[in-house]
């Protein structure tokens, strides 16, 4: 590449491929549409930075720049102006994504292996997952992409295997990423404000599988995310590695009997099945009923794992080692006879179903509620309805909450708690009220924090806190997370 690089949106990302191309001796000018916060650091100071808040004359600036490469930041929509002004005026561009592919392979580290998860939901607990397993294997592993570190931040270091998260921002300007192996999770309406239409985010979910060289693994009964493979370009050889409850067909990994098995990766797969790994060694992070959301996240990473040509004791290693990241399935406690579940991220829908899946029918006392995103919940209310016992509903504006409660779960009990001081306590002991022994209490709220909170991760932290306090007043001080 030769010429300027214009550069879009300034923040973790624009940063990143900024000082990513400044260390390769290219020319770069900044976009953004509101002031810089914070100092930029000594490589990329002197970026000149053009503030411009109207998308339509941004659009203009750039063209008018003269750019050889328009570099756009995740948060960049679909629908910007910019794009087509640079479509019409011949100007390449790529998001930071497909620019650090670009590097990689035009420098030193060519041919390091990326394996690349994308899903509506689950996407950190897999590559947590796959980071954890990688590492038992002794491999020099970096999680990055999404899960909070660029790619361009991470290309010049030493590592030997990318566990990579994309979403679907991320996806949507990938054209020549050609992953070792390849996952989409599953996929639910999300993120509409920036795609427009559910066909148009499924359609960037579908861009993980392009060019894939190993392995497209997806799950089995989702018809939506097989017929992604199947519609996608993959390098010749590429084979669809598909993932399941239950015991699995051949080239799928499965459930049997409480193991994790491979029929996909072994020379025998048509007769034969190999043993990678228990549920049980799932208990350390989920407590001893893993949901299926996160047996599927399990099976997807040891997949990715395998199609990598990971032994199968490296993958029993580190999912026993696995942690998930905060407020994500995490087990905080268990307190007052019940165990204590923070799913905090659970911000959607999709991801509060998938928190409550696999817990016995009537045993989950369900926290839920915050800002509604416009969502409507009568779906899943109706479909989560057999496994509760009571709801505990939180957030400002209830009354969705209440009705779809009303609508689709008639007969179970739900306790209000407005915003008091200390109201997050009160959240926990209205829990326990709702509850019997042995009980699941599980925050899952279905809805974004901002209505209370800065953001999830605060909101399940006051939780944990709470639970905390809740068990030493039960004269529990030392309850195991």
């Amino acid at each position: 590449m030769t010429g300027p690089v214009a550069v879009i949106g300034w923040g973790s990302s624009g940063r990143s491929a900024a000082r990513a191309l400044v260390d390769r001796g290219r020319e770069v000018v900044a976009f953004d549409s509101r002031e810089p916060s914070g100092p930029a650091d000594a490589a990329i100071a002197s970026v000149p930075v053009v503030v411009e808040p109207d998308a339509e004359r941004m659009a203009d600036l750039v063209v008018e720049a003269a750019p050889n490469l328009v570099v756009v930041s995740p948060g960049v929509p679909a629908r910007s102006p910019v794009f087509a002004r640079c479509a019409a005026a011949g100007i390449d561009v790529w998001g930071e994504v497909e620019l650090a592919w670009r590097l990689q392979e035009d420098g030193p580290h060519a041919g390091r292996p990326w394996l690349v998860v994308t899903g509506t939901n689950g996407k950190t607990t897999t590559v947590g997952m796959l980071g954890s397993i990688l590492r038992a294997a002794g491999e020099e592993v970096l999680e990055v992409g999404n899960i909070g570190t660029p790619i361009t931040r991470a290309i010049d270091s030493d590592a030997s295997v990318f566990a990579v998260e994309l979403s679907s921002f991320q996806l949507h300007t990938c054209r020549t990423v050609s992953p070792r192996a390849s996952v989409c999770l599953n996929v639910d309406a999300d993120h509409l404000d920036w795609h427009s239409t559910v066909e148009a985010y499924a359609a960037d979910k579908a861009r993980v599988y392009e060019n894939t060289r190993v392995a497209c693994v997806y799950p089995a009964h989702d018809r939506r995310v097989e017929a992604m493979v199947e519609g996608a370009d993959v390098v010749e050889g590429a084979r669809a590695i598909g993932i399941a409850l239950d015991a699995p067909a051949v080239s799928m990994l499965g459930v049997v009997e409480g193991m994790i098995v491979d029929r996909a990766f072994i020379e025998d797969r048509r007769t034969s099945a190999l043993r990678l790994a228990d549920l049980t060694d799932l208990e350390g992070a989920y407590g001893p009923r893993p949901t299926p959301a996160v047996v599927m996240d399990a099976l997807a990473a040891a997949a990715l794992a395998r199609a990598h040509g990971v032994a199968p004791e490296a993958v029993e290693e580190g999912l026993r080692a696995f942690r998930p990241s905060g407020h994500r399935r995490a087990v905080v406690a268990r307190a007052a006879d019940l165990t204590w579940i923070d799913d905090s991220k659970a911000t959607n829908a999709h991801a509060a179903a998938a928190s409550l899946a696999g817990i016995p029918d009537a045993t989950a006392v369900w926290i839920f509620g915050g800002d509604a995103k416009g969502q409507d919940f009568t779906g899943l209310v109706e479909r989560v309805a057999p496994r509760l016992r009571g709801v505990v509903v939180i957030g400002e504006d209830r009354a969705p909450q209440l009705a779809a409660l009303a609508s689709g779960a008639p007969r179970v009990p739900v306790v209000e708690v407005d915003g008091h001081e200390d109201w997050m306590f009160s959240v926990v002991n209205e829990a326990v009220a709702l509850s019997r022994p042995g009980d699941t209490v599980v925050l899952a709220p279905a809805c974004a924090s901002w209505d209370q909170f800065d953001d999830y991760g605060q909101r399940g932290d006051a939780f944990a806190d709470a639970v905390r306090r809740l068990a030493e007043q039960w004269g529990e001080p030392h309850a195991p997370a």
